[in-house]
């Protein structure tokens, strides 16, 4: 980051013979260590009316300029002061350099710090500031003559209007946007602590793959207070925020949650310690598997200004101590707005820390096999400029990006999308959508989903489907094989197994409808995730997913008893299937008995070809054949 040196003005002596230059002069020091910068450059222009060549004049305006972030008029001031007298004053060359650096003036900047490097003020502060502007200059300079490709495309006055429209969220498949705008305060409101106030909207897309008109999701989670800085969860239930200077507040600023329960928001809650402080936390974002919460805090145990921290949350619901991203990642200076892809190793922030083009970039880091975080990269000029940039999200693809500029002054902040370079995009991600239901009522039932990798066990995703319409949306990353549990109490799991390796292309989601069966004797369910090798009984290690979940349900429905049954295609004789499937059975057994299910709750049976459920005259049906099943004796 660039850091603007404040110039020292003392009284006298003076560049100038002008007594009422002099007079003036000192007036309007009086009004600027007052903090009146009106009645300062009133007095400073009278100043230099007197006496056009008054450096101290042109250097405090200058200055007042600078710090009201009127850059245009500080630059001519500073220009014209320094012009004067080059080494009255030098360490304005750093001044007017920094300033030209963040109004994206390189080839100015580097000429202006060169300056004061060849004027041989030794003072290793100033000097190592002018040596920084010089790398900064040359790297920035090197980025725009290497553009990384951008074409964004404004979403229309569907989603943008004449007000500011930023922090874009979407769903999982890109159905829905939610959007945080700043707009007038409603002249009803009780409440009117400013003019302006931001509420949330959601755009829907329609059959024509066009964005929707929005709409204001209205109470409860829009209130006469501020609500911004939005995340929604992978499945679409849970909605995280922030929530600024609140009556409930813990700090300044702090995270907030709303439930999508049949459709309708619940009223938000402070998220609470130990994920909320007296310090400030915003810019929320949870990740693909609901689990860990990412967000900006200025909280004590960072490296300075606002650091990202993550939070897990814990098997009960709450939220563990968050813990800090490290310095790979935050820096003395300014991290916020992360973004989490649903991939669920891909980080997007912002950053004035990290070198970049100005007041701020976007960059993305990769998480490494050991859980920590590469270094971060600078998504490029013209992604990035010598403006603000932040709240960049990316689709589960991974192909597009969304972000809020300014660039076109007069239409205010807008939302944008444009296609992400190849380099800069996270690992495609495609989602699993359908409906829970009973078997036997159609009921749409709340049930849990675990999505795990079959290579490693890990759980990848661990979600509910919506209570009442039993509706589902997971994430599914590629290039990896999943087993997929399904479970309710009082009912059979569901489980089944798929390769997402290429077969299946990525903006085809996998859509599926699974029904659950109550626990009632001679129910039953494959469990297609038990495997073996061919031509064996013996149990692969990545069965044991299946087996353990087997498990899981028979400790707690501990009267319930059951059978498992093995079952082949038809190759083969008949006796050499029947051996083969009755082997299998018992490996089952003995596994579960071997992990303290008692026998008395267990038998098997091996039915050979006997029981096929598709015809053993393709292939496909002759792999649905192969298979075995858990059924309910008592």
């Amino acid at each position: 980051m660039i850091f603007f040196p404040t110039l020292v003005f003392p009284q006298g002596p003076y560049q100038t013979d002008s007594k009422r230059a002099i007079k003036n002069f000192e007036i309007a020091l009086k009004y600027f260590n007052g903090k009146d910068n009106v009645n300062a450059v009133k007095y400073l222009r009278k100043a230099l009316k007197a006496d056009k060549e008054f450096i101290e004049a042109y250097m405090m305006i200058a200055q007042i300029f600078k710090d009201k972030e009127e850059y245009a008029e500080a630059i001519i001031y500073f220009e014209t002061g320094l012009d004067i007298n080059p080494k009255y004053n030098p360490s304005g060359y750093i001044v007017l350099a920094n300033v030209e650096y963040n109004e994206g003036m390189y080839e100015e900047a580097l000429l202006h710090a060169k300056k004061f490097l060849s004027l041989g003020i030794f003072n290793k502060t100033t000097v190592g500031e002018g040596k920084q502007i010089i790398e900064n200059c040359q790297w920035a300079l090197d980025q725009i003559n290497n553009p990384v490709p951008f074409c964004p495309m404004n979403l229309g006055d569907s989603v943008n209007s004449k007000e500011n429209e930023y922090w874009p969220s979407l769903s999982l498949d890109e159905n829905k946007l939610f959007i945080t705008v700043l707009e007038p305060v409603d002249p009803s409101s009780p409440i009117k602590k400013a003019t302006m106030q931001e509420d949330f909207y959601v755009s829907v897309k329609n059959k024509e793959n066009v964005w929707g008109e929005r709409v204001n999701v209205g109470p409860p989670i829009n209130t006469y207070d501020n609500e911004g800085a939005q995340t929604i969860s992978a499945d679409g239930r849970f909605l995280f925020f922030t929530g600024c200077n609140r009556e409930d507040g813990k700090g300044q600023c702090d995270i907030y949650f709303s439930r999508n329960i049949n459709g309708k928001w619940s009223v938000p809650s402070n998220l609470g310690g130990p994920v909320n402080t007296a310090y400030s936390e915003k810019h929320p974002s949870i990740s693909p598997d609901g689990r860990k919460l990412y967000f900006a805090s200025d909280r004590p145990g960072g490296y300075g200004g606002l650091d990202i921290w993550s939070s897990e949350r814990k098997s009960n619901g709450s939220w563990a101590q968050p813990v800090n991203l490290g310095d790979n990642i935050n820096t003395s200076s300014v991290e916020r707005s992360p973004f989490i892809h649903s991939d669920n190793e891909t980080l997007y922030f912002s950053s004035d820390g990290h070198r970049n083009m100005g007041k701020g970039d976007i960059f993305f880091s990769r998480m490494r096999s050991d859980g920590t975080w590469g270094k971060p990269v600078n998504l490029g000029y013209p992604i990035n400029t010598h403006n603000n940039e932040l709240g960049l999200i990316v689709n589960a693809r991974g192909d597009m990006a969304y972000f809020a500029s300014d660039r076109i002054r007069e239409n205010a902040l807008d939302i944008y999308m444009f296609q992400l370079y190849s380099e800069a995009r996270p690992t495609p991600v495609s989602y699993m959508k359908g409906r829970v239901y009973d078997a036997r009522t159609w009921r749409g039932l709340e049930a849990l989903f675990q999505l795990i990798d079959l290579e490693t066990g890990d759980t990848i995703v661990e979600s509910f489907s919506s209570p009442g319409e039993g509706e589902f949306l997971i994430s599914l990353p590629v290039n990896r094989d999943y087993a997929l549990n399904v479970s309710r109490q009082g009912y059979l799991f569901h489980s089944e197994h798929f390769s997402f390796r290429g077969i299946h292309k990525i903006t085809d989601p996998f859509l599926k409808d699974i029904p659950l069966n109550q626990i009632f004797k001679g129910e039953k369910t494959i469990l297609n995730n038990i495997f073996y090798d061919f031509d064996s009984w013996e149990l692969l290690p990545k069965s044991h997913i299946e087996l353990n979940k087997i498990i899981e349900f028979l400790n707690s429905n501990p009267a319930v008893k059951i059978e498992i049954s093995g079952h082949t295609d038809s190759i083969g004789s008949q006796l050499y299937n029947l051996e083969l499937s009755e082997k299998r059975a018992k490996s089952v057994t003995d596994y579960l008995i071997q992990n303290n299910i008692s026998s008395e709750r267990l038998s098997y049976k091996g039915f050979g070809a006997s029981q096929p459920v598709r015809s053993n005259e393709t292939e496909e049906g002759r792999a649905m054949n192969r298979r075995t099943e858990l059924k309910i004796i008592n």
